[in-house]
């Protein structure tokens, strides 16, 4: 049955395949047009080629965009892609992105792009959540990959996971890197990515990483996302299992994902509960 949420729909682009994925399956659910909010060195460029119009910001503005979203008349946006966290320390705000921000008293990805949806909510948007049109990216429990994991390997899955329920309480990241019983890195406002080369370096080969969404996690605008270049991440930091969430996590390109792991080694697990 297809979702069909809307005929004309705002796409606020961030980095990585998901925004063009995500407007291919929006276009494949009845969608008739799509208006795209891109950002200068984050958005790829050939999320024009599934758009029928895109506009092109710096990160830090905040009234241009929902100028022009105005403009274009959608009135449900669908948030997709990350933009690169420390961007949002080297980069010039406008009034309005400075005014939002200084009401703050954390800032981290969850309180800034929070406050981002509720200045579009007031606005007049419906803020569509961020898995909108791919349900069929999202994988059910079990394991993809023909490597099953180790008896240690799944101990610390599981101690993983325990670990990240609080980190994602206290609002600090959804990643935890560990080997035999040791947590070597935890994801903070660095980013996934990041955190997996802190926990590489630390520990060498055979590392585990888990990445999960916290309990309550808000869907408008964010939603764990794997695809081929977390792979080829892995591979490099020679990490042996990657155990995300069912039904919570967007895996892009699945059959050269999962070949891709099966090659390097991988055990790409999905969890059927996060804090089972």
């Amino acid at each position: 049955m297809k979702e069909n949420y809307c005929k004309k729909l705002g796409l606020i682009a961030g980095r990585g395949e998901y925004p063009v994925l995500l407007a291919q399956a929006a276009r494949s659910e009845g969608v008739e047009k799509i208006f795209a909010v891109a950002f200068k060195k984050e958005t790829k460029s050939v999320l024009a080629k599934y758009v029928d119009e895109i506009k092109w910001f710096n990160v830090g503005q905040l009234s241009a965009p929902i100028a022009a979203l105005k403009e274009s008349g959608v009135a449900q946006i669908v948030m997709a892609g990350q933009i690169t966290p420390t961007h949002l320390f080297r980069v010039r705000f406008d009034k309005e992105m400075l005014a939002l921000i200084s009401k703050l008293t954390a800032r981290n990805a969850h309180t800034i792009f929070g406050a981002i949806c509720d200045e579009l909510t007031k606005t007049g948007f419906d803020i569509l959540p961020a898995s909108s049109f791919m349900k069929v990216y999202m994988p059910n429990a079990g394991l993809l990959t023909k490597r099953i994991p180790t008896e240690s390997e799944q101990h610390d899955i599981k101690l993983g996971i325990q670990i990240a329920e609080t980190m994602c309480q206290l609002d600090i990241g959804q990643t935890v890197v560990l080997k035999q019983g040791t947590i070597l890195a935890i994801e903070a406002f660095e980013g996934t990515n990041e955190a997996i080369k802190r926990g590489s370096r630390l520990a060498g080969p055979g590392i585990v990483v888990v990445k999960l969404a916290k309990e309550g996690h808000d869907m408008r605008f964010d939603i764990p996302v794997i695809g081929t270049e977390t792979i080829s991440l892995l591979k490099k930091a020679r990490a042996t299992v990657l155990a995300v969430e069912a039904n919570r996590t967007i895996l892009l390109e699945r059959e050269i994902v999962i070949a891709q792991a099966d090659k390097s080694g991988i055990s790409l697990v999905v969890v059927a509960k996060y804090n089972e």
